[in-house]
This record gives C-alpha cells, structure tokens and sequence, in this order.
C-alpha cells in the first residue's frame, strides 16, 4: 500500500497525494495507491489492513525545500524532523506511534518526507518539491520491481 498524505489545496502541502498521482499505473496492480489527507483514525484503519506501507508526505523542518528524507518507521519512532503538524490534533509521528501500540503497523513501514517550501492556501507545488515527487515517484517504482 502507498498513502499520499496532505491537503491539495495549500501548495506543498500535496507532495503527498501528488506523488501517488505520478504513480498511477506505474505499480503492479496488488498495490494499492490511496490519497489521504493524513485524517488518523483513517490512516489506522488503512495500516491495519495493509501487509507492507509506503506513506508519503510533507515536511516543514528548516532543511532545503525538496530534500528527501526516508524512515524506517516499523523499526524506529518518526524523527521529530521529519514531524508535520495536523489540524487533526495528531501529526503521522503520533498516528504511527498509536498504530505501533495497537499492534497494526506493518511489519514493513517506511515514511518519506519531502521538504516543503510554501503551504499557502490555493498555492500551487513549489518546482523543488515537483523535482523530490518525482525522485521519489521512481524510488518507490524501483522498490517495489524487487
């Protein structure tokens, strides 16, 4: 399973869902690609059903706008750099946290973050975070061929 995570709606804060966008058909057809807006009692209930998960998403830690950075959540805790907020009062460190306490995360879990740049509303993708969705976009592809 890949899960897209973010609002479309403010700039790059859609990394996420973009990035499972740019992987339609790209995927052998038993994985399953879903855009979510990170909402976490639905995101548990995806994990929870999930065999092994990709999630994607923005983050706003300070570094260079389009760096990339992947964790190995099913082994350790999501860095707190990595940590974006949530206007659903958990951010996906706290969501994956619940989700490895209530026994549903996947033996197999890893988070991309992509480094945002502007999160206004109605903006569009910033170029550095087009250019990271599309390096990440063929990570996955050439992962998933293994």
């Amino acid at each position: 399973m890949v899960i897209g995570l973010g609002n479309a709606g403010r700039g790059d804060d859609a990394a996420g869902r973009a990035c499972v966008a740019a992987l339609r058909g790209r995927l052998a057809d038993e994985i399953e690609l879903i855009e979510s807006d990170g909402e976490p009692a639905a995101l548990l209930a995806l994990l929870a059903r999930a065999r092994e998960a990709c999630l994607i998403d923005a983050c706003l830690s300070g570094a260079q706008p389009g760096t990339v950075r992947r964790f190995d959540v099913a082994r350790h805790a999501l860095p707190a750099l990595a940590a974006t907020d949530s206007t659903h009062g958990l951010g996906l460190s706290e969501a994956l946290e619940l989700a490895r306490a209530l026994g549903v995360l996947p033996e197999r879990c890893v988070v991309y973050a992509i480094e945002g740049l502007s999160y206004d509303p109605g903006a569009p993708l910033t170029d550095p975070v087009r250019a990271a969705i599309t390096a990440v976009a063929e990570r996955i592809v050439r992962a998933s061929a293994r």
